[in-house]
């Protein structure tokens, strides 16, 4: 029960974002409310995420874990990619897309809604991870032959999460105390992004036309990032030393659905960003019916 309202919170706020973007159209600025996101509320979330728990050996190991897991499938999918597509860019959006999940938008409010605001230390510093190989790995295959290492690290460090969370690990390690008031202000600014999160991805959800969709893209990439992803990560973290709890957490991380940021990379590099956003739409709606069943397989394996 606790687990359907959950998800019927989450998706109230999706549906608020997708319907207030249908009624008032051009008056909704969806690069507005992402401008706020990213260089206002996420940091803010993040700083206030990485300073609730002192710096432990989980909490370093997670990102770690997390990556390899990423890097691992990236390997096959550049293996199996060869067999499944003929057109390059197909095989680009197959490879990138199928790793990179909504870590921020999905992922934090999940993990706060299951099991408590003790689990946003872990979902802030895989969405960090991810951002990492989004700017990385994800140019690269997006890119190909424009791809500029030192464009990427650029990109790269003008995001102001990254910096924020820096700073979040130096106040932990140094244990330096926040006051309660201006923790208090992190705390709102924190629940405030969580809540425009899920509204932006409403509003993106709102824009997305099927027309001439390419199903087979679409469901390849679904599978992996939904199905064949979150498996490959159990058996890692089932070999791990990490608790059930957090154990959970990870697998969460990695079967959230696909992030916008791929139609941005997509539309950046001319890289079929219409079949993108398509892809992300059909990744949504499926997630949508298999986030319950994916919850309680979590919670039977892991007990938490």
């Amino acid at each position: 029960m606790d687990t359907l309202i959950t998800i019927t919170s989450i998706y109230l706020f999706i549906f608020i974002g997708f319907t207030l973007k249908k009624t008032f159209k051009e008056e909704i600025n969806e690069k507005t409310l992402i401008l706020l996101s990213i260089y206002f509320l996420q940091p803010i979330l993040t700083f206030w995420g990485l300073t609730r728990v002192s710096i432990n050996e989980d909490l370093l190991y997670v990102p770690i874990i997390y990556l390899v897991i990423i890097l691992s499938v990236l390997l096959f999918l550049i293996l199996i990619s060869r067999f499944i597509f003929d057109d390059e860019k197909d095989k680009a959006i197959f490879i990138v897309s199928s790793l990179i999940g909504n870590t921020g938008n999905l992922s934090i409010p999940l993990g706060i809604a299951l099991f408590g605001e003790s689990s946003v230390p872990y979902t802030s510093i895989i969405n960090i991870a991810n951002i990492f190989f989004i700017y990385t790995i994800g140019i690269y295959f997006y890119a190909k032959s424009s791809f500029s290492i030192k464009e990427s690290i650029i990109s790269m460090l003008k995001i102001p999460i990254l910096w924020f969370a820096l700073i979040a690990l130096v106040f932990n390690y140094m244990e330096i105390t926040i006051n309660t008031q201006i923790n208090l202000v992190l705390q709102m600014g924190a629940y405030a992004a969580i809540v425009v999160q899920l509204i932006i991805l409403g509003v993106y959800l709102s824009g997305v036309r099927l027309k001439n969709h390419d199903y087979k893209l679409s469901l390849s990439v679904s599978l992996v990032k939904l199905i064949f992803l979150p498996f490959i990560g159990i058996i890692f973290v089932l070999s791990s030393s990490l608790s059930n709890e957090i154990s959970a957490i990870l697998i969460i991380s990695l079967f959230a659905p696909l992030a916008v940021t791929n139609v941005n990379m997509s539309a950046l590099y001319n890289c079929k960003p219409q079949s993108v956003a398509g892809v992300i739409v059909m990744s949504s709606f499926l997630f949508l019916i298999c986030i319950y069943f994916d919850l309680e397989i979590v919670k039977y394996i892991f007990n938490y």
